[in-house]
């Protein structure tokens, strides 16, 4: 089983490999069937925030794929107004943020267990 920090190492290798700006906005629409001008009202409202490059085209990550995806599932099958798709969105980010918290202190938790209770017994065979 792979103790708490190689797990880390790999969140953290795969979460800059997914937030690294690879696809023109051009390139992003296609992907997600929309027109440029959708993912720009998009900016426009706060939904997604893409990197620029040095000559300022925007560019998408992975990451912003997949919540652009979020969003147009909550837009088009939804019925959610992009005021509502902010508010939802900015709901999943704390409850996921929640959850790893969670993680954290059930991991600390189950540490201190081992630091003070001594090992279970295996059952006798007699």
């Amino acid at each position: 089983m792979m103790d708490r920090e190689a797990r880390e190492r790999i969140r953290v290798r795969v979460e800059q490999h997914s937030t690294e700006p690879l696809y023109i906005i051009s390139v992003a629409a296609r992907m997600l069937d929309v027109h440029a001008q959708t993912l720009r009202t998009y900016e426009r409202e706060g939904l997604v925030r893409p990197a620029r490059s040095r000559g300022g085209v925007r560019m998408y990550s992975d990451h912003d794929i997949e919540r652009l995806r979020r969003i147009r599932t909550l837009v088009d099958e939804l019925g959610c107004n992009l005021a509502g798709v902010d508010v939802i969105l900015n709901l999943m980010e704390r409850m996921q943020g929640m959850q790893a918290e969670i993680g954290r202190l059930r991991d600390e938790l189950q540490r201190e267990r081992d630091r003070h209770l001594p090992a279970p017994r295996a059952p006798r065979t007699d």
